[in-house]
């Protein structure tokens, strides 16, 4: 290990490992997201990270070109480049990289002048730089961010057709990825902010032109927003395609430690307005009984929401994020716990009252 850390297993527990939709890839049901790398993590504390989490059996690692978040022109791309520096000196076949590039849905100015589609150029400038910066001759998972049409984004509920603009047909990004993947530069391809239909028309593009099927969606999912469950559950059942769920503790409201205010230094404390997703009615409440049940069960509210996530028939791996070693061995303790069906009943009984407050 790196920076002279020694660690050794949380429990007598192995990490679970599964097989990512029809690929050949077996993750970690544990990811570590890196999202605050470069932004809220030094260099140094990131390798510390990293070399935690694999010590705990962790092979999966998603970033993302657009990281740090807050996205910022001064600080983009920063977290690919703290990977790179750690995954140069590691054995690249035992690890699983992912990464994800810009789509059309986020415009950013400071990404390919801000013309960011799903086309031919930006995706292959995109990889060719995530390489760049992740030091290595391939990617594993390579994901679009958002979809290159118009979709409701974050906190959005209803779709409106009169928002459609242009975009690259989704069989002629599937032409270029499958040149991408046949060059040997990506091994598989992922989708990020999907829909059901999303989901299904990637799926029969490939199937009836032969190109590279999706073999996962990574989506939020967690106990207030439950979305997943329904359409997107059956199109990813059918299609065989994995859910990679981000947020599990909904932006650190799960943990309860927004319930009475926002502590210092937190994200939502540190990024005014970042959060809007979870500042809606009901979240407090719904949250507040899932804490209860937490501490009737002797659990901490982190690892009731992350085992509820990580249990799931749907999910391949849970997606998890922190700040300090402390937060990510809580969040790791989370593989150790099985979920009793009176436990799923009270939660059920609570998403039945408080159903998806923060979609």
């Amino acid at each position: 290990m790196s920076d002279g850390y020694v660690y050794r297993r949380l429990s007598t527990t192995l990490m679970k490992y599964n097989k990512l939709g029809d690929s050949d890839l077996k993750v970690s049901e544990i990811c570590l997201g890196t999202m605050t790398f470069g932004q809220q993590n030094t260099l140094e504390e990131a390798h510390q990270q990293l070399d935690f989490a694999v010590s705990q059996g962790v092979n999966f690692i998603d970033t993302a070109e657009m990281y740090p978040v807050p996205p910022r022109k001064e600080t983009y791309s920063k977290t690919e480049a703290y990977i790179g520096e750690w995954l140069k000196n590691q054995q690249r076949d035992k690890l699983i990289i992912a990464t994800k590039m810009v789509g059309r849905g986020r415009r950013f100015k400071w990404v390919r002048d801000g013309n960011v589609g799903v086309d031919r150029k930006n995706i292959t400038e995109a990889i060719e730089a995530s390489l760049k910066r992740l030091q290595t001759d391939y990617i594993d998972l390579y994901q679009i961010h958002w979809p290159d049409r118009y979709v409701p984004t974050f906190g959005q509920t209803v779709f409106d057709y009169k928002q459609e603009r242009a975009s690259t047909p989704i069989a002629e990004q599937l032409e270029v990825f499958a040149e991408v993947i046949k060059a040997g530069k990506i091994r598989y391809l992922g989708l990020s902010n999907e829909t059901p239909w999303g989901v299904c028309e990637f799926s029969h593009a490939a199937k009836q032109l032969n190109l590279p099927k999706v073999v996962s969606i990574q989506n939020a999912y967690n106990l207030i927003n439950r979305v997943f469950d329904s359409a997107l559950a059956e199109a990813c059942y059918r299609e065989n395609v994995g859910l990679l769920a981000y947020s599990p503790l909904g932006f650190g409201m799960l943990s309860g430690k927004y319930i009475d205010k926002k502590p210092e230094n937190s994200r939502l404390a540190l990024f005014e307005g970042f959060g809007q997703r979870y500042n809606k009615p009901n979240v407090k409440e719904a949250v507040s009984k899932y804490i209860k049940i937490a501490k009737k069960y002797n659990l901490t509210p982190v690892n009731l929401a992350l085992a509820f996530v990580s249990n799931r028939w749907f999910v391949s791996s849970t997606i998890i994020g922190a700040t300090t070693l402390k937060q990510l061995k809580e969040n790791l303790a989370s593989v150790d716990i099985n979920l009793t069906p009176e436990i799923l009943a009270e939660i059920d009984a609570v998403h039945t009252r408080y159903p998806n407050p923060a979609p």
